[in-house]
């Protein structure tokens, strides 16, 4: 039982991680662009109005995707205990490899989103109405 209590806590990390910053991110996003901390990326980093869209826009994708992976790993989870070892170890890592998905989902949508609202040089596109 010590095990599955381990590789439960494991497999938690990176759900209550996307909850914890992305609640962090989308309501607080760092004030001045750094290299240390924040949604990193060239074009996040291109200016201040591009760095706070960013921040925000992930920090929500990130607290949606961590609130969905929480439940879903526990419920995984359940029918694991009890069993041996190597069978835990392996639904365990097989979880933290789907867990990676929307991880990686969540950086490209927060990219598509940013090329979608600016351009190359970091200035907002202003879309206009079309109007019949």
């Amino acid at each position: 039982m010590g095990y599955w209590i381990f590789m439960l806590i494991m497999d938690l990390l990176l759900p209550i991680t996307m909850i914890g910053f992305g609640k962090y991110f989308s309501k607080h996003a760092p004030k001045e662009i750094n290299p240390l901390f924040g949604y990193r990326t060239e074009m996040s980093m291109k200016n201040e109005d591009t760095w706070l869209f960013a921040n925000h826009y992930f920090g929500k994708i990130f607290y949606r995707f961590g609130w969905i992976l929480f439940p879903i790993t526990i419920v995984v989870m359940l029918p694991t205990v009890g069993k041996d070892i190597p069978f835990i170890s392996i639904i365990g890592m097989i979880l933290i490899g789907v867990q990676l998905i929307p991880l990686i989902a969540s950086l490209i949508m927060t990219e598509h989103e940013l090329h979608k609202n600016f351009d190359s040089e970091g200035h907002r596109i202003y879309q206009q109405k079309v109007r019949n």
